[in-house]
């Protein structure tokens, strides 16, 4: 019987790093390290924390595994590229450093992955990267042709729940198709065809309000706001992703909390949430319109698929356009392993990225 495939997972986040050692299917060891505000303070920005963040992935690393067979990472904000596996390349790392599509903690996924590969030794790969781009021609227009709709989502686990319910239904995911909507700090609505992402909302800045975003917002008054002088580019940013949605409307980014509140009859609370579930369900809506209306089933996963209640909303607007399947949470972690996994297993060749 063949030794199980070792795997050694990284996945950064703005103030943690996520780690994991995956023996073939099998997480066998998940640890979060948190990186608390005032060690992060040192550093003027996401790439001087790298080699901060990389002695602890190595400590990490050392004490769990004497060798492995790869290491896989989170992939960032790369140039557009189709999903799937990639190793990890001079092209991709010179991209990431760049912050090509802006700076986030995930572009230093392939840097640490990288030089925790050549500590062990193996090979280094990033999967479905939050810039893979399958999207259909139409999908490209905005309505002006200065701006270019970007396909930026949370393709990891978009692919995933895709490959899972293709796998419950018996279906190829070749011939399959589902709109999956991942319901997350922000959210990310696609109708996937034969396990392509053909459209989707930049969840950083269109689609449905979410705990942290404020999603699409009409264009008239947020262009007076923009010019108002009230708040400077920064702080516009930030009022868009990171203090919008259930934040700007309640004050917390907890689901948790907003039913505890619902429950102790605050009517607010149950109308802002409510009303998350109508936006989410009136873009499966639209996007069921890609597919003609032909799909396999609708896929609901992420964090907030946690939520009974915003589940049961949703639920009562769109299960008339398809069967409703929930995988709740994201399962990161597990995802990026298998897709190293494919890879050494030869069900997948890797993608080059300097090639693309």
């Amino acid at each position: 019987m063949n030794s199980p495939h070792t795997i050694i997972v990284i996945n950064p986040g703005s103030t943690s790093t996520k780690l994991a050692l995956a023996a073939d299917e099998e997480l066998v060891k998940v640890d979060t390290i948190r990186h608390p505000a005032g060690e992060l303070g040192r550093f003027k920005s996401i790439w001087e924390q790298s080699g901060y963040r990389l002695e602890l992935c190595r400590q990490w690393a050392s004490a769990q595994a004497k060798q492995c067979s790869a290491v896989v990472a989170m992939g960032g904000l790369l140039r557009p590229i189709q999903g799937g596996t990639y190793l990890i390349d001079d092209a991709m790392l010179a991209d990431a450093r760049a912050n090509l599509q802006g700076e986030h903690a995930s572009n230093l996924g392939c840097a640490l992955a990288h030089e925790l590969a050549h500590f062990f030794n193996c090979p280094a790969y990033i999967v479905d990267a939050v810039s893979v781009d399958e999207f259909d021609a139409l999908a490209r227009y905005s309505g002006h042709p200065l701006i270019e709709r970007r396909s930026l989502s949370h393709s990891l686990n978009i692919h995933a729940a895709a490959r899972r319910a293709a796998a419950e239904l018996s279906l190829p995911l070749q011939k399959s198709a589902f709109i999956v909507a991942h319901l997350g700090g922000g959210v990310s609505v696609a109708p996937v065809r034969h396990g392509r992402i053909v459209d989707v909302n930049d969840a950083s800045s269109d689609g449905p309000f979410s705990p942290e975003r404020t999603g699409g917002l009409p264009l008239q008054p947020f262009i007076r706001l923009c010019y108002s002088g009230k708040l400077a580019e920064k702080e516009m940013r930030r009022f868009v992703m990171g203090t919008g949605g259930l934040v700007a409307y309640l004050g917390t980014n907890s689901a948790d909390e907003v039913e505890r509140r619902m429950a102790s009859g605050d009517t607010a609370a149950r109308e802002v949430f409510e009303a998350m579930a109508y936006q989410i369900a009136k873009e499966i809506g639209a996007m069921a319109t890609v597919l003609c209306g032909r799909l396999d089933a609708i896929v609901l996963t992420g964090g907030l698929a946690n939520s009974k209640i915003l589940i049961a909303w949703i639920k009562e607007r769109v299960d008339h356009i398809g069967r409703v399947i929930v995988y709740p949470g994201e399962d990161e972690m597990r995802s990026l392993a298998q897709g190293a996994l494919r890879v050494l297993r030869g069900e997948e060749q890797p993608k080059t990225y300097g090639g693309v």
